[in-house]
């Protein structure tokens, strides 16, 4: 088991969904909590209820992390907040429209909420996290991650970017005090599905997770020191399979010759 920084936990996304079952998991494990989300009234009303269930302090913090000025409100609490000890980077949307039929401005929008702004959120937090040696990111990602063929591919791209970004930032700061996450959930029952336009009640059940469970499982995989958690995958030894290919595969991706197939026969 590992011991994960203390202190007051940002969550953003936090109104609903796997966000606020993250706010609500993390009351109980005795952080204050910073909820963000662009809804007020919703934010309020878990705040309160968080706060008359935990006993523990809850700020809220509403926010359109698409907007560049909310977007920096959210960056300065961060850094000068020295409370803050973990970030839970949940806050984005997705599609299961294929990137011929979407409208651009809309993938446009999605690559500003689940790249840009958890990025500039993990620039905000980090350092302050490397001063005291000390904190902790998690980086909700998805498994289209690896698997981007099954949904829209911005929105596969969008969290292949959450992987590559964590595991560089796992490697940077691993001498550092500060861990980071990432989360790879498979299909999870909140409303992500119908407001992408397809309702969860169209999947077939066996591939749907609860959220409450999602997120449990999510958080032992922190508290066992797990960089990357699939929830939902059982063959652990697959994943590590495929790591362990990819790292080997590292050195060899760089070479001042091309590869004999590549040279032209004269």
């Amino acid at each position: 088991m590992t011991s994960i920084a203390s202190g007051t936990a940002l969550v953003t996304g936090a109104s609903s969904g796997i966000g606020a079952l993250y706010a609500d998991r993390l009351a109980r494990r005795g952080h204050d909590l910073i909820l963000v989300a662009r809804d007020r009234e919703r934010l309020n009303a878990l705040a309160r209820d968080i706060s008359s269930r935990t006993g523990r302090n809850v700020e809220v913090l509403p926010a359109d992390l698409t907007d560049a000025a909310s977007l920096a409100t959210v960056e300065a609490k961060l850094r000068e907040d020295a409370s803050i000890g973990l970030l839970v980077n949940n806050a984005g949307i997705g599609t299961h429209t294929p990137l011929l039929a979407s409208d651009v401005a809309a993938m446009t929008r999605m690559v500003a909420l689940n790249v840009t702004a958890p990025m500039r959120l993990a620039y905000a937090a980090v350092p302050a996290f490397v001063a005291r040696g000390a904190g902790t990111v998690i980086n909700i990602a998805s498994i289209a991650a690896v698997a981007p063929e099954i949904l829209n591919g911005v929105y596969g791209g969008t969290k292949a970017f959450m992987l590559a970004f964590s595991q560089s930032l796992q490697h940077e700061l691993a001498d550092k005090g500060v861990r980071v996450q990432a989360v790879l959930p498979g299909a999870t029952a909140t409303d992500f599905w119908a407001a992408g336009g397809l309702p969860v009640e169209n999947l077939d059940a066996r591939i749907v997770m609860r959220a409450e469970d999602m997120v449990d499982a999510a958080l032992v995989g922190l508290d066992h020191g797990e960089t990357v958690t699939l929830p939902s995958l059982h063959a652990v030894e697959a994943w590590e399979a495929f790591e362990a290919a990819r790292r080997a595969l590292g050195p060899q991706l760089s070479r001042n010759t091309p590869a004999p197939r590549y040279l032209a026969a004269h």
